[in-house]
């Protein structure tokens, strides 16, 4: 029997509708913001570097000797971004910090910090732990916490939301591996800042505005422990494929990639590295061999680009990049900041180390 007409009608709609509901479901993948301020010719350089990848509100800053340029697209020099793991070189400047006030010594043993109960992480030392050789792996290895920190990055969620009590429990469990040699681990630096932060008898977000930030008058950069503390028109940040990704808050985990900051104020902490005068600066001062062809300090890299030596970190969360580049020698220095996971690293190289610069 042939569908009556009316059937095929109200099928059809049912359809359309199905398809409509799709599209609109479906996650728009953004476009390089066209709306544009900052120095010209700075975004006449930024411009073509950003062709590649999705791109949405990016935030450069380029810092040449005295004068410093800011270009944005969809953005200015007060627009919040997830700075990543660049937090991890402000863990490594209070290490150098503490080292300098007598608190805690590159050798001094995490178990002599944090109760770990003989567990083989508590004889690691703390310098060991910023250069990424303590033989931790780059994130907790029990079952539980693997499925739920993929299950919450398939989904866009923050897979670190962790207590402090949990990130011991996880550090304990953990086994060595290559100790001694570079493996980067986020677990390493978390745990990090919490035994800083015991040394000082105090917790990390008020070390790291007491000792970093505010010295530096960084007023614009925090650790959000909560949504709330997220300001009312906080800047989103989407995946590749144009999924909204939820915040990635700073709880026990905020040492190797909690820190929220803005153009402005990261201007103010490339120019005191630059300069010399960032609390912790001897953090930049190359230690070790990182396994790559490059040497590392307390968390930054040094590496030599198209001839530069650039002394640098970058980082990605859930929904941002972010990228720090220092040309000391040649007193430069370059920061950039985007709302998407696509990487900032190779223009960020590009612009502090171009002919055209």
């Amino acid at each position: 029997m042939r569908p009556a007409p009316r059937t095929i009608v109200v099928a059809c709609v049912a359809a359309v509708l199905v398809i409509a509901v799709g599209i609109a479901a479906r996650p728009l993948v953004p476009s390089l913001s066209d709306r544009e301020s900052g120095d010209p010719d700075l975004l006449a350089r930024v411009r073509p570097l950003l062709s590649e990848g999705v791109h949405d509100r990016v935030g450069v800053v380029e810092i040449d000797g005295d004068r410093t340029r800011f270009a944005h697209f969809g953005a200015d020099d007060h627009t919040d971004y997830e700075i990543g793991s660049i937090t991890k070189t402000m863990t490594g400047a209070l290490l150098a910090e503490a080292i300098a006030r007598g608190e805690v010594a590159e050798d001094t043993r995490l178990g002599d910090l944090v109760e770990l109960d003989g567990a083989p992480a508590a004889d690691v030392t703390l310098a060991e732990l910023s250069g990424h050789r303590s033989g931790l792996p780059r994130l907790p290895g029990r079952p539980s916490d693997q499925i739920t920190g993929g299950l919450a990055s398939a989904l866009g969620r923050d897979p670190y939301r962790h207590d402090h009590d949990t990130l011991v429990a996880q550090v304990a469990a953990a086994e060595l591996s290559d100790r001694g040699e570079s493996h980067y681990s986020n677990l390493g630096t978390a745990v990090l800042g919490y035994a800083l932060a015991e040394a000082a008898g105090t917790d990390y977000a008020t070390l790291l505005r007491e000792r970093l930030l505010d010295p530096l008058d960084m007023e614009e950069t925090f650790l959000p422990a909560s949504e709330t503390d997220l300001p009312p028109d906080a800047t989103m940040g989407y995946s590749e494929r144009g999924r909204r990704a939820d915040p990635w808050l700073a709880q026990a985990y905020a040492p190797a990639g909690g820190v929220r900051s803005t153009p402005a104020d990261m201007e103010r902490y490339a120019r005191a590295l630059l300069e010399g005068d960032a609390p912790g600066a001897e953090a930049m001062e190359p230690r070790w061999d990182d396994g790559q062809g490059g040497r590392i300090g307390f968390a930054w890299v040094v590496d030599e680009y198209d001839g530069t030596e650039v002394t640098w970190h970058n980082g990605g969360t859930g929904g941002f990049s972010s990228m720090i580049a220092l040309d000391r020698e040649g007193e430069r220095a370059v920061v950039m900041l985007g709302n998407t996971t696509t990487g900032l690293e190779l223009p960020a190289l590009e612009l502090l180390t171009g002919e055209d610069s």
